[in-house]
C-alpha cells in the first residue's frame, strides 16, 4: 500500500481545509462526500477492539455508512475488511484522511495517537469523533482544541455516558431538587483486576503484518518488554496513560458533570501517588493509585486498584460505593452513581431514589446529528469537555510521575475524612500484599498548585512536575501548536 508524502498530504490537507472553509454557509448536505442516498461515510483509524465496538455502534444509526478503514495491522485491517467488504482499506491513517470519500473519521487508535491523527482530520476538512482519553498529555488536547475551533469541525469525545438520558435527570435531582441538600465532598473509584503483561528478557518481536513506525507515530521507539503489542500499551507511558487514563477518563466525567455540572474544568490543586506493585511486569503505570484534587468548592478524591483484595483473589478490596462510579457526601446522605444506574441514600441508609440509564447508541447518534447540521452546540460531549475531563486524568499521572517516596506527613496536609479513609483503605490493600505504603515502591507528590490561565504548575513542587505536561515528539509526527 503506498503512502503519502507528508507534503503530498499536507498539500491535500490544505485544499480540503480551504475548500471547507469557503463553504461554511452552505448546508450542511453540500458539504459532505457525494453519495446518492445522503449517508455519512465514516472512516475508522484502528480496527481493534474498541474500534470494532464503534463499528457496531455507528452501524445501528440510520444513515451511516462505514466506508473507510485503517488499522497498521494487516491482520486487523483484513477482519474488518470481511466485517463491512464495501469499504475502502488503508494502512496508513494519512491516505484515509485524505480521501474525498470520507466524511468524519472515528479515531480509536492508541492514547499517543489520538491528538495528532484529530488534528490532522479537522485539518483536512474532517468531523471527528475521537475516543477517551482526549490526550497524552496536557498540551496536545489544548491544541486539539483549538484546531477544532480554528478549523469550524464537529468533535466528540467518546465519554459515551454524557448521552444518557438519566445524567440530566440526575443534575435535577441533585442541583435543582436538591434531593440531598448541598454537596460537601465527593469520592470517585475504579477498582477491576488486571494481570500481568509479563516481562520479556529480549524486547518484543514486531509481526511483520504491522506498519511499526506508523504504530509508533508521535511515540518514541523504545524497546518493548511485555508480551503483545496491542492493548497492553496502556500501561506503558510511552503510549498509553495507565488506568487513571483508561477507566478514570469515565468516572471522573461523570464527577464534572453530574457533580460539579462542568463548573469546574480542572482543579487548583492536587497530591497523589501510587505504585506499581506486586506483579514484577514490564509495566510502568501504576496499578494501585489515589489522589486528592482542590476545586475550590467540592473537594474530591480519587481511588483506584488493578489488585485483588489479596494475592490470587477474585475480588477487588473493600471500598465504599460502586467499583467504578463516584459517590457525593451530601447535608442529607450520599449519591453512588455508575454507568447505567445510580441511587440515592439516606443518613439513616434508605435508599430513597434509583436512576436507570440507557447503553443504546445515543452517543454516536447525538455526534452524526451534529455533523449532519454543521453544529458543535448540539454534541453532548464536545472537544473541550472532553479535554477538561481529560486533564484530571493528565494531572493524576503527573501527581505520581513527579513524585517521591510516600509521606505520611505529608498525606496529613489534607485535612478531609474521605482523603483520611482512603489512605487507610490503601494502607490496608497494600498490607494484604505484603507491602506497605511507606516504601520505596510507592511514591506521592507534594501538593501542586495548578495556574489556571497558563495550565502549568506554580510555587512549590512545580520544576519537577511541569515535565509532564508535554512530551518530546518523534520527528515527522510533532502535534503542532495551533494558533
Amino acid at each position: 500500500m503506498s503512502k503519502l508524502s507528508r507534503r503530498q498530504f499536507a498539500k491535500t490537507s490544505s485544499a480540503l481545509a480551504a475548500a471547507a472553509a469557503l463553504t461554511t454557509s452552505l448546508p450542511a448536505r453540500s458539504l459532505r462526500a457525494a453519495n446518492a442516498n445522503d449517508e455519512i461515510n465514516l472512516g475508522f483509524v484502528s480496527c481493534g477492539g474498541r474500534a470494532n465496538d464503534l463499528m457496531g455502534q455507528f452501524s445501528k444509526v440510520d444513515g451511516v455508512n462505514i466506508a473507510g478503514l485503517c488499522d497498521v495491522d494487516e491482520n486487523r485491517l483484513g477482519a474488518a475488511k470481511k466485517r463491512f467488504p464495501k469499504a475502502q482499506g488503508w494502512t496508513d491513517l494519512r491516505e484515509l484522511i485524505a480521501s474525498p470519500s470520507i466524511d468524519a473519521v472515528v479515531v480509536a487508535t492508541c492514547n499517543h495517537w489520538h491528538c495528532l491523527a484529530a488534528i490532522w482530520a479537522m485539518e483536512a476538512g474532517k468531523d471527528v469523533y475521537v475516543e477517551k482519553p482526549l490526550s497524552h498529555s496536557q498540551w496536545e488536547g489544548k491544541q486539539t482544541v483549538a484546531a477544532a475551533r480554528k478549523y469550524k469541525r464537529v468533535c466528540q469525545i467518546g465519554t459515551q455516558q454524557r448521552s444518557d438520558p438519566m445524567q440530566a435527570e440526575i443534575k435535577k435531582f441533585l442541583h435543582e431538587e436538591k434531593g440531598l441538600g448541598e454537596i460537601k465532598a465527593a469520592r470517585v473509584n475504579r477498582y477491576g483486576i488486571r494481570g500481568s503483561i509479563g516481562k520479556r528478557e529480549t524486547p518484543l518481536q514486531i509481526e511483520k503484518s504491522v506498519a511499526y513506525d506508523m504504530w509508533l507515530g508521535p511515540a518514541q521507539d523504545q524497546p518493548i518488554y511485555r508480551n503483545n503489542l496491542h492493548y497492553d500499551w496502556h500501561w506503558d507511558w510511552n503510549t498509553g496513560s495507565g488506568e487513571m487514563g483508561n477507566w478514570g477518563v469515565h468516572v471522573l466525567d461523570d464527577l464534572r458533570n453530574n457533580i460539579f455540572q462542568d463548573s469546574v474544568a480542572l482543579p487548583q490543586r492536587i497530591l497523589g501517588g501510587g505504585g506499581r506493585v506486586a506483579l514484577g511486569d514490564a509495566g510502568q503505570t501504576p496499578n494501585v493509585h489515589f489522589a486528592y484534587f482542590d476545586t475550590g468548592t467540592i473537594p474530591v478524591v480519587i481511588g483506584l486498584s488493578n489488585l485483588p483484595s489479596e494475592p490470587g483473589g477474585k475480588k477487588s478490596p473493600a471500598h465504599p460505593g460502586p467499583g467504578s462510579g463516584y459517590i457525593a457526601y451530601c447535608e442529607g446522605g450520599r449519591f453512588e452513581g455508575q454507568r447505567g444506574n445510580a441511587k440515592a441514600i439516606d443518613k439513616d441508609g434508605k435508599t430513597i431514589r434509583t436512576f436507570k440509564g440507557n447503553g443504546d447508541v445515543k452517543h454516536q447518534a447525538n455526534f452524526i446529528e451534529a455533523v449532519r447540521k454543521g453544529d458543535s452546540s448540539i454534541l453532548n460531549a464536545e472537544i473541550a469537555v472532553g479535554n477538561d475531563s481529560t486533564g484530571w486524568c493528565n494531572l493524576a499521572n503527573v501527581a505520581f510521575r513527579a513524585g517521591k517516596p510516600f509521606s505520611r506527613e505529608q498525606a496529613r496536609e489534607v485535612k478531609l475524612d474521605e482523603w483520611n479513609a482512603l489512605i487507610a483503605e490503601m494502607d490496608e490493600h497494600l498490607a494484604a500484599h505484603d507491602l506497605k505504603l511507606e516504601s520505596d515502591e510507592i511514591q506521592m507528590s507534594g501538593m501542586l498548585t495548578l495556574d489556571s490561565k497558563t495550565q502549568q504548575f506554580v510555587g512549590e513542587n512545580a520544576d519537577s512536575a511541569n515535565g509532564f505536561l508535554s512530551r518530546e515528539y518523534r520527528k515527522g509526527y510533532e502535534v503542532p501548536e495551533i494558533v
